[in-house]
């Protein structure tokens, strides 16, 4: 299945608590640090919220 690497690149101060919580979610617990996750509808919606926080790459098997 396809990975999708995620890295976040801009704090979250000054944004709602649910963008918080959405980050942390995603398994970030310090800026600049990359996680990857399995290519799902759910982490794709995810990202999709915090996409101003956040980069990502579709990365092979």
């Amino acid at each position: 299945m396809v990975k999708i690497r995620v890295k976040w690149v801009k704090s979250a101060i000054g944004f709602p608590a649910r963008q918080k919580r959405t980050i942390e979610a995603l398994g970030f617990t310090k800026l600049q640090s990359v996680v990857e996750h399995e290519d799902t509808p759910q982490i794709r919606g995810m990202i999709e919220k915090v996409r101003h926080l956040v980069e990502w790459t579709e990365s092979g098997q």
